[in-house]
């Protein structure tokens, strides 16, 4: 028994110091895991805008590009270029996570190294006192013209802040943010400059990404099919020629570079030509040989390649190509993002943009599988309720409006029948236009479109109870929109000149209905002027008969 019970020991023994080993060696790996990912040679950057009207729009974009890039376990680290302006809670949500240490450091000429950066977190500031800090550090950046503040982890001042409202995991989107100043614009006095471009010239923070040998720099409306880490194998610059003469600036890779990047300043400062104003023209104009480079194809042996390549028309695939063929048919390279340059209102994050373009499902498919619409719900939730209880409403409540007209004098009746068919027609047109207004841009198209028909037809029932008016015919215009909606919706066309002739000829069979409708709410409307159902004269006590009929 001895024997046994000693033996029974060693043997337990073995087995803990066995899992102990297994333990440090589990750990070990996946510290070398962690490590290995902060430590990539390479980096996919996107630049959050600032100024504009779409600021919001622009970051929901930013973080469905970053969790789309995750979500494919891209070989790189993941870099946001963001202004000073840009809000902190919106910094906050792109970081890599909420517990780590603080760093801002300020890059001049002579930058150093700033990788796997970490500084123990200041638990003894205040909210109040990390708002004077924030702003001593913007006020004293803004002195420097070439200046870069960048924030890898997370400054420990900030930090204080965010720690009262804690993200989950699944909030976070693992990226790094460059906090940059805005860089002066010196072509918004051009005739053709368009205001929305003042701040894309930010891009050119991209050369100053020197911890990295190749940079990818995307636009937040880039949708990523596949992986691209091979475009980290071109040279010193290389880009898409989407337009034969034009290459484009929306997806490009570039080595970083401090000469470059001072000498682009310094272009800057001295007003080198630029045609459009923006980045678009500006670095057209700095590698403008890029035409007669070489098409790029990537080394068999993972080798980099040196000088300036033209990449592939399948690493930047216009939507407008797809439009065309209702498909993909690009035979040189690899099929790998869709770009979407087209109109400024239709791009593929607004909920509208579906099915008057066709990928705008793919991108919102694309942000349900990472981003998700958590923050959109309740706006949702609130607005359906909202409309649900005017149609209620409006379909108990009895019309009060001719209440408060009464006559005195032929002329003042006259003054108010014209007043009432304008309230009229304003009503009508308000009915079709506020929800556009209302329902946040940035939800699911399908969500967005039975929203609107909601909203539409609960403002519509408050114009045809108020002003006595058919319902059939005031919703006629939303009978056409659903009617142009499943005709661009119809997924068996064979090309896009199909799809838009059936489009065409949908219209050319509506217009007659959608004339005569109007035509004929007008003329029940100037009846019940006429019969002044709605002008009761000064000395009735009380409408007349049959008034009170619920419509």
């Amino acid at each position: 028994m001895g024997w046994s019970g000693e033996r029974r020991r060693y043997v337990v023994t073995f087995f803990r110091v066995l899992l102990v080993l297994l333990a440090v060696v589990q750990t070990t790996a996946f510290q070398g895991v962690k490590l290995k990912k902060k430590e990539h040679r390479n980096a996919y950057a996107t630049m959050m805008y600032m100024g504009t009207p779409r600021d919001y729009e622009f970051y929901v974009a930013t973080r469905v590009l970053i969790r789309s890039l995750v979500k494919l376990q891209v070989d790189a680290d993941l870099i946001v270029i963001a202004s000073l302006d840009v809000p902190l809670r919106w910094v906050r949500a792109l970081l890599v996570s909420c517990d780590v240490t603080y760093s801002t450091t300020r890059q001049t000429v002579e930058p150093k190294k700033k990788r796997n950066l970490h500084v123990k977190p200041w638990v003894e500031n205040t909210v109040g006192n990390c708002n004077q800090f924030l702003k001593l550090e913007q006020s004293r950046f803004k002195g420097s013209r070439t200046g870069i503040v960048l924030v890898q982890e997370l400054t420990a001042c900030e930090s204080s802040l965010f720690d009262a409202q804690p993200l989950s995991k699944e909030e976070e989107d693992g990226a790094k943010v460059v906090r940059v100043e805005n860089l002066n614009n010196p072509y918004k006095g051009q005739e053709n400059f368009d205001k929305r471009f003042k701040l894309t010239l930010n891009k050119l923070y991209a050369w100053s990404l020197v911890d990295y040998d190749r940079v990818v720099m995307l636009d937040a409306d880039n949708l990523f099919l596949q992986k691209t880490d091979e475009l980290f194998q071109c040279g010193q610059f290389c880009a898409v020629f989407i337009n034969p003469c034009i290459f484009h600036t929306g997806l490009f890779v570039l080595q970083p570079s401090r000469e470059v990047f001072k000498d682009m300043v310094h272009q800057l400062e001295t007003g080198k030509e630029n045609p459009d104003g923006a980045d678009q023209g500006f670095i057209g104009a700095y590698f403008p040989d890029l035409l007669d480079q070489p098409m790029f194809h990537p080394p068999l042996n993972g080798s980099n390649l040196d000088g300036q390549y033209r990449l592939p028309l399948g690493y930047q695939m216009d939507a407008s190509y797809y439009y065309l063929r209702l498909r993909w048919r690009v035979p040189c390279g690899p099929n790998s993002v869709i770009t979407f340059p087209g109109a400024l209102w239709l791009k593929p994050w607004y909920w509208w943009s579906w099915p008057v373009l066709p990928l705008g499902i793919q991108w919102h498919e694309n942000r349900r599988q990472t981003l998700g619409y958590a923050a959109e719900m309740p706006v949702i939730i609130v607005q359906s309720i909202i409309f649900l209880g005017i149609l209620a409403m409006t379909h108990l409540a009895r019309p009060s409006i001719s209440k408060l007209c009464y006559r005195n004098s032929d002329k003042t009746t006259s003054l108010i029948q014209t007043g009432l068919k304008f309230m009229a027609i304003w009503s009508i047109l308000a009915a079709y236009i506020v929800p556009f207004a209302i329902i946040p841009r940035t939800i699911h198209p399908l969500v967005g479109w039975t929203l609107y028909f909601l909203g539409s037809t609960a403002l519509s029932s408050i114009a045809i109870n108020s002003f006595l008016l058919p319902a059939i015919q005031v919703f006629v215009p939303l009978v056409g929109i659903f009617g142009s909606l499943l005709v661009m919706a119809y997924p068996w066309y064979p090309n896009g000149v199909v799809r838009a002739l059936a489009v065409f000829g949908f219209a050319f069979c509506y217009a007659p209905i959608a004339w005569g409708s109007a035509g004929k709410v007008m003329a029940r409307l100037q009846v019940s002027l006429e019969r002044e159902q709605f002008l009761p004269k000064l000395a009735e006590s009380s409408p007349p008969s049959g008034f009170n009929k619920l419509y």
